[in-house]
């Protein structure tokens, strides 16, 4: 082989290796535990506005958020995941606690509430929910407080999702942070002695009220104003927004990038994607109904805006633990 010929070889195996190299970084692998029907159009443009092909792997109803988690944690010694769009911050401080995450911090994040981003960068919070009650038309009482629960005014007229899973469970969970075990058992005994009937979901609680089954339920804000959009004779009040009250509690989304990722620059353009206020705007006008955490996203008015809530004081990684802790409590419960 001649000189020549040995440098123009070298030449083409160099700009395989460049194509191959730019071909595998132009591909971001994503796992999602937000609602498939709600994420999947997010993603698909942002595969049109950077040209990185998107590789996503949905949580189904089922798993309900814990098997793309375990999936992770499965492989934490051998990553096959980029990111993670975690439909709660709970989830991501147990990656965090596992050594699943990685730290980063997207400029985009630079607009968001500290309390809803972690302090070394593991995970950002974005495009919340809030808990809030959903209340039928024909209840005389309106109520404000989570305290209605136990009150005997409302004896048997309220239902809630079972404590053990979902975003209920978190709820419990952050109300022991913020009263401790006693007062928290407490409420919990006297939630059941004043008749509250568990349902399954958060959307079994919303459809029991809707059809006047029950005065009122605790759930997700998006689980309301979804009623509330199909014409059922149905309210959203925020909790506890009276002064030394707690507040409602705020569950954002959550961004996580993956330690080990396979595609580490694509992850972080996906990470700063999705912390952007154009894709807060867009959670915010589809059925989800979520509530941006960036200042000035427009929103349509049955979204509830952040600056005009008192919110609960939570500590999410404090939060993580307990709910953890409280399992065996919650399962004899």
């Amino acid at each position: 082989m001649t000189m020549q010929s040995y440098r123009w070889l070298s030449l083409l195996l160099s700009l395989a290796l460049v194509r191959t190299a730019v071909g595998a970084e132009a591909t971001v692998v994503v796992y999602a535990s937000e609602d498939q029907v709600f994420s999947e159009p997010i993603l698909r443009d942002f595969e049109r506005d950077t040209g990185i092909r998107v590789k996503a792997v949905y949580d189904t109803e089922e798993t309900k958020g814990t098997g793309v988690m375990n999936r992770l944690l499965a492989e934490k010694n051998n990553p096959q995941a980029d990111v993670y769009w975690a439909n709660e911050p709970i989830r991501a401080e147990v990656l965090k606690q596992r050594g699943v995450s990685a730290p980063y911090r997207s400029p985009n994040g630079e607009g968001i509430p500290k309390v809803f981003k972690d302090p070394e960068g593991y995970w950002t919070g974005f495009s919340a929910r809030a808990r809030v009650f959903i209340v039928h038309h024909k209840a005389r009482l309106k109520p404000q407080s989570l305290a209605a629960y136990t009150d005997p005014k409302w004896a048997g007229k309220g239902v809630i999702a079972n404590p053990l899973f979902g975003t209920t469970a978190t709820h419990v969970a952050a109300l022991f942070t913020l009263w401790g075990d006693e007062r928290t058992k407490g409420f919990m005994d006297a939630l059941k002695r004043n008749g509250t009937k568990i349902s399954t979901s958060n959307g079994e609680s919303a459809d029991l009220v809707a059809a006047g089954e029950f005065e009122f339920s605790l759930v997700d804000s998006d689980d309301a104003v979804n009623r509330m959009r199909q014409g059922k004779p149905v309210e959203m009040i925020c909790p506890d927004q009276g002064e030394g009250e707690p507040g409602c509690l705020i569950l954002p989304n959550a961004v996580v990038p993956i330690r080990g990722a396979p595609h580490p620059e694509a992850a972080r353009k996906l990470v700063d994607y999705l912390l952007s206020p154009d894709t807060e705007r867009k959670l915010a006008f589809a059925d989800c109904a979520q509530i941006p955490l960036h200042p000035g996203v427009e929103t349509p008015p049955d979204v509830p805006k952040l600056d005009q809530l008192r919110t609960m004081p939570v500590d999410y990684g404090v939060v993580a633990r307990k709910l953890q802790a409280i399992q065996p409590w919650l399962k004899r419960w």
